[in-house]
């Protein structure tokens, strides 16, 4: 068995498993993740007082534990997401709060919830904090502004401007701060996210945002968010951001309103694909080869049911055939990659509109395994049943052993919560 057309493989203990062997094991398609991998990204975040986990972008209670194992907190985005926390071990209150609850809204469930644990949360609108405050007045609380301006890899992943639903929009900040005293809710931190996939260049110019936002708050903050967004390099093309010069730009904001307010405060980051894309690869098998007047289509097992990226965002993500035998092919060959469902979309070769486009891949033999690299971080969590396709198993590779963090879901599970009234 051999790889080849490796972006992000050969740099993972991924590399040294044999992928042929799970794949007889547990049958394609299945996710397998790097532990090691995770830890090294939360250990380059270190400089922050706090990294909190953005669970949403892979929310495995096994990929949860590695994070709490090794220092970092988590945000919660729903009801589901606090209970998955708990389950691995994160109380509901510590210092700093092990478990956030952050969102734009309070369905029945999650203020139930957060009311019944403690659970600190970061208010995204005006009505959070009436509906928090009526019910549990003095509690501490985090405040999500929406600074005016947003930035991602994709319009879908922008999450500042006067087109996103998130946050409190900046110019009602004072307004927020009059609820919050009428409730005698403390608004103890701020934290702002503009965008998943950005660059430094927008990034930076939260800072400056946050600062001034900070200001108008005041002394009772103990905490600022500089949120997530940090970008992963999905082609060969990209880079990561200068952590360390971010760094520098949180931390002369944060010693400058250090100065003013007279006390410490916390510097929190919140990553979320930084901590798991890469660490994350979804293993498919080649099951049709075939041409369609001049495109050569690649067919495999696995669909926009198991990763949505492409179909939603038009994602790129490396990808590597691992040849089931060593007989050797005639070279590389431009192909489309395709899924099984019964869905034009379901390509994963294809660009942002749907747009389809090619890939430049080994010529492959019906059998032989593709894998979609870069995957960690929102592939396995948007999983879906369409198409009634089972839930892909889990697979994490510590210290050289595999473990199945997910069994594949059958068919029994699917249809558990369906019923045929008499």
């Amino acid at each position: 068995m051999s790889a080849a057309s490796s972006h992000h493989l050969l740099r993972n203990q991924i590399a040294d498993i044999p992928i042929s062997q799970l794949a007889a094991k547990v049958n394609t398609p299945f996710y397998v993740y790097d532990e090691q991998k995770i830890i090294e990204r939360i250990n380059d975040l270190k400089a922050f007082d706090v990294v909190r986990y953005a669970q949403k972008a892979c929310s495995n209670l096994a990929i949860l534990d590695i994070c709490r194992r090794n220092g970092a907190v988590v945000d919660a985005v729903s009801t589901g997401e606090i209970l998955r926390a708990e389950a691995v071990g994160f109380s509901a209150s510590g210092d700093p709060s092990p478990i956030v609850y952050t969102a734009d809204i309070f369905d029945l469930s999650s203020l139930e919830l957060v009311l019944d644990r403690g659970i600190h949360t970061n208010c995204g609108s005006p009505d959070m904090l009436t509906q928090l405050g009526q019910k549990a007045p003095g509690r501490s609380i985090t405040l999500r502004i929406n600074p005016g301006f947003g930035h991602g890899h994709n319009q879908k992943t922008n999450t500042g401007g006067s087109q996103s639903k998130h946050g409190i929009w900046h110019s009602e900040l004072t307004d927020c701060l009059r609820i919050a005293e009428k409730y005698n809710l403390r608004v103890t931190g701020l934290h702002m996210h503009i965008g998943s996939g950005t660059d430094l260049e927008h990034l930076a110019q939260v800072v400056t945002a946050m600062e001034q936002a900070a200001r108008e708050v005041g002394s009772s903050l103990d905490t600022i968010s500089a949120g997530g967004g940090l970008p992963i390099p999905y082609q060969t093309e990209e880079s990561y951001v200068d952590l360390e010069a971010y760094f520098q730009l949180w931390d002369a904001a944060r010693k400058r309103l250090e100065s003013q307010f007279g006390h410490s405060l916390r510097l929190e980051i919140e990553p979320g694909r930084y901590l798991v894309a890469e660490a994350g690869f979804l293993v498919a098998e080649i099951r049709a080869i075939k041409k369609m007047d001049e495109n050569w289509f690649y067919l495999v097992d696995a669909g926009f049911n198991d990763l949505a990226r492409p179909i939603l965002y038009g994602s790129h993500h490396p990808m590597t055939i691992y040849r089931r035998s060593a007989e050797k092919t005639n070279g590389l060959r431009e192909v489309i990659v395709g899924g099984p469902l019964c869905e034009s979309g379901d390509i994963f070769t294809q660009k942002e509109g749907g747009f389809v486009c090619t890939r430049s891949l080994p010529e492959a033999q019906l059998g032989d395994l593709l894998i979609i690299e870069c995957a960690g971080a929102y592939g396995a969590v948007m999983g879906s049943n369409y198409n009634s396709k089972p839930l892909a198993a889990e697979l994490l590779v510590r210290d050289g052993q595999v473990f199945t963090i997910r069994e594949r879901q059958t068919f029994a599970q699917m249809t558990a919560a369906e019923h045929i009234p008499d």
